[in-house]
This record gives structure tokens, C-alpha cells and sequence, in this order.
């Protein structure tokens, strides 16, 4: 459960991923497709190759619903609901590579904000991807 200073450390630090919804995202496809090659097949479609531009466009969608969730923490279910519909119903994305997602968003993240990656910033992401993820996955129940 995501406490009052959860939120607070989420709100500060999501200040430094804006400007880089795209950069951020497109790294941690990437991380994922090479960490976890068995995701490619949800991209059939998709040029995979570094940098591509598909790969940019879709990385930029996952943090820019992050991002709404960030704001909707309070009501995220309902803020993500077309979100949830979309991965389940249309994607029929297995549940796991939400977490699979979500970690490599983690190293993205300590990358790229060095020492503002700090284990309260660390432990609030985990706590906030991980309510993502579940929420995600409510329709698959």
C-alpha cells in the first residue's frame, strides 16, 4: 500500500522524468525485449532495432500512462480502466510481463536519476509499479 511519503517521493521524482517519456520508455522496451526475449511476441509488428521508431512511440504511451497514474493515485483503477480492457481483452498481454516491464522501468530509472534513485525513491516505485501491474490485471480475474 502506497503511504502519504510514497506519494510525495512519487509526485518529486516523476518531476525528472518529464521531458524523457520517450527516451525513458523506449530504454526500458528495450531492456525488456533483451532481458526477456520472450515479450517480443506481443511486437510482432514492431521494428525492434535500437531506437527505432516504434519502439519510441509505444515506450513514450507506457510512461506517459505512468505518468496519469501518477496523478490518479487516489482513483488509478478507474483513471486505467480503457488501459486495463485494452491489455487484457484486445492484447491479451499474460499478466507477468507487467512486473517484467516494471523492473526494467526500475533500472531506467536508477540510471538515470543516480543518486535521487534513493531506497525510499526505490521501494515507493516498487510499491507504485506493482499497484500498476495489479491494477492491469484486475480484468484477467
Amino acid at each position: 500500500v502506497l503511504t502519504h511519503e510514497d506519494c510525495e517521493l512519487l509526485q518529486q521524482t516523476w518531476e525528472k522524468v518529464l521531458g524523457h517519456q520517450e527516451d525513458f520508455g523506449a530504454e526500458a522496451l528495450e531492456r525488456m525485449f533483451i532481458t526477456y526475449p520472450q515479450t517480443k511476441t506481443y511486437f510482432p509488428h514492431f521494428d525492434l532495432h535500437h531506437g527505432s521508431e516504434q519502439i519510441r512511440n509505444h515506450g513514450r504511451k507506457v510512461v506517459n500512462a505512468l505518468g496519469e497514474a501518477v496523478k490518479n493515485m487516489d482513483h488509478m483503477s478507474t483513471a486505467s480502466g480503457e488501459l486495463s480492457n485494452l491489455h487484457a481483452y484486445n492484447l491479451r498481454v499474460d499478466p507477468v510481463n507487467f512486473k517484467l516491464l516494471s523492473e526494467c522501468f526500475e533500472v531506467v530509472l536508477a540510471v538515470h536519476l543516480k543518486d535521487q534513485y534513493t531506497p525510499d525513491v526505490h521501494r515507493a516505485y516498487d510499491k507504485f509499479l506493482s499497484a500498476v501491474g495489479d491494477m492491469l490485471a484486475e480484468k484477467y480475474r
